[in-house]
């Protein structure tokens, strides 16, 4: 039996759904479960609570966001000369 080595969180899916959905999901836990940075106190103690509620263990601070990340990622705009 082959290993299934670094999936991490998608490994309870075993064989089913096709390796690009479980990948992308992968992403997305990955993403939602890490620590944020709170918008009070600057200090990376920001956990998700439920969809869109995010809680700060420092300043106890409870607040809204987006469902799996507090903020949008800053894209770069490349300007056309």
């Amino acid at each position: 039996m082959a290993k299934t080595k670094g999936l991490g969180s998608i490994k309870r899916f075993g064989p089913r759904y096709g390796r690009t959905v479980k990948l992308k999901l992968a992403k997305v836990e990955k993403e939602q479960r890490k620590k944020h940075k709170c918008p009070y106190c600057n200090s990376p103690t920001v956990k998700r609570v439920s969809v869109g509620i995010w809680y700060c263990k420092k300043c106890n601070s409870k607040f809204t966001g987006k469902a799996y990340t507090l903020s949008k990622k800053e894209e770069k705009k490349e300007e056309a000369l």
